[in-house]
């Protein structure tokens, strides 16, 4: 038994169990999403001087890194591959179901490519019937943003292989798989083909939504108050149960 002043307290054994399990857990829960927001601050700043930086000139001597180049902008010259092109299926555009057309840009005099993201196309009612996919084999200067491949919730076993006919198509992508089927090597990301280059079809990039530092801390706020409500709650028992 303990006293606040002249006010014994008597703690009984699973009330206090559950306490200080429940405390910990609480504080814990807080302090994680204090992290998560110093952590999304600092992803926003990367995110944002790199959306600002100077246009790189890809090259195959660029470093295959998707996570550090994300979101750059780019200019790479070379040709189209027109006549080996992938359809990335299961994509959604204004509640629409259709394909993102991937397009293999070789760089000039090199022997490594690059995925265009060419934009959105529907799918026909008749999916065996694929989309007629137009695109110069010229060489050419094009312009757009690093991003990562679409995800997929759930991957199922054989979504990255590819089917057998030109165009291709594929659940999700794996640059090492698709490059094999082509013969020569590709960059891990792809390009999203900036939206006033020719030979694209609807674009809509977006940047990936993530949670603000500010809702981070809103729920920090929350874990805390919880815990401070559960600590009162637990004394005023302890009160009550001794009053009785």
């Amino acid at each position: 038994m303990f006293k606040i002043g002249r006010y014994p307290l008597k703690f009984e054994l699973i009330p206090t169990l559950a306490y200080l399990c429940l405390l910990p857990l609480l504080i814990s829960l807080g302090v994680w999403q204090l992290h998560r927001a110093e952590e999304k601050r600092d992803f926003l700043k990367v995110e944002e001087q790199r959306l600002v930086s100077d246009v790189l000139e890809l090259s195959a001597e660029v470093a295959d890194q998707p996570d550090v180049l994300r979101y750059r902008k780019v200019t790479v010259k070379g040709v189209y591959d027109s006549s080996h092109q992938y359809l990335l299926d299961n994509q959604i555009s204004d509640g629409k179901v259709g394909y993102f057309v991937l397009t293999p840009f070789l760089l000039q005099g090199q022997n490594k490519a690059v995925l265009v993201n060419r934009g959105w196309v529907p799918s026909g009612y008749d999916r065996s019937a694929l989309p007629e996919l137009q695109v110069g084999s010229e060489l050419a200067d094009i312009t757009g943003r690093i991003n990562n491949f679409p995800g997929v919730g759930i991957k199922l076993p054989g979504a990255e292989i590819p089917s057998d006919n030109w165009p291709s198509v594929v659940q999700v992508v794996n640059s090492d798989v698709l490059a094999q089927k082509l013969g020569y090597p590709l960059f891990q990301f792809q390009i999203e083909l900036d939206k006033q280059m020719p030979s694209g079809y609807k674009r809509e990039w977006h940047t990936t939504t993530v949670m603000l530092p500010e809702q981070h801390m809103a729920y920090a706020t929350q874990w805390f108050l919880l815990a401070l409500t559960l600590s009162i709650i637990f004394i005023w028992y302890s009160f009550k149960k001794n009053d009785e």
